[in-house]
């Protein structure tokens, strides 16, 4: 890993999300990166991301896996376009289309969260994206991410 995440290089108009917008000086500022052929997000949680005193916040594991899955499937598109991360292209943007995730194990607060991913490609616009959530060696969820690129209408 170490190498620039997908983030990194949205234009301007679309690095504002909650979750991955490097833009939002509020949001979690969530990075996605390659290791190997699997995508990889980590992130620290803060203490506003309590659910009860020493545990993690369920919203907070959705948001993360929702921000991990768009760029994971940016990332395999863009891949499949025969770019790479930083060679000045613009990378393809992805929106959630489906979201289903299945909470595991309480996931204990003050340890970094590691969302892995796997992406599949399951038609030319739509990507999907299996993600487990791990706190130090524990899977805490698991989930499936359908992701769409991003409509014209958007723009």
């Amino acid at each position: 890993m170490g190498e620039q995440a997908i983030q990194d290089i949205y234009p301007e108009d679309y690095a504002w999300c909650y979750g991955c917008g490097r833009l939002n000086e509020y949001g979690l500022q969530l990075k996605t990166v390659w290791d190997g052929e699997q995508t990889v997000t980590t992130y620290t949680p803060r203490k506003e991301h309590t659910a009860i005193p020493g545990f993690v916040y369920g919203g907070l594991l959705a948001s993360l896996i929702d921000c991990h899955g768009t760029g994971s499937a940016s990332m395999a598109l863009h891949k499949k376009n025969g770019h790479v991360i930083g060679d000045g292209a613009e990378p393809p943007r992805f929106v959630t289309a489906s979201l289903h995730v299945d909470f595991l194990k309480p996931t204990p607060h003050g340890t970094p969260l590691k969302a892995i991913g796997i992406v599949e490609e399951i038609h030319p616009k739509k990507f999907k994206v299996m993600t487990e959530v791990y706190a130090d060696k524990i899977c805490c969820a698991k989930a499936e991410v359908v992701t769409v690129v991003m409509p014209e209408t958007f723009t």
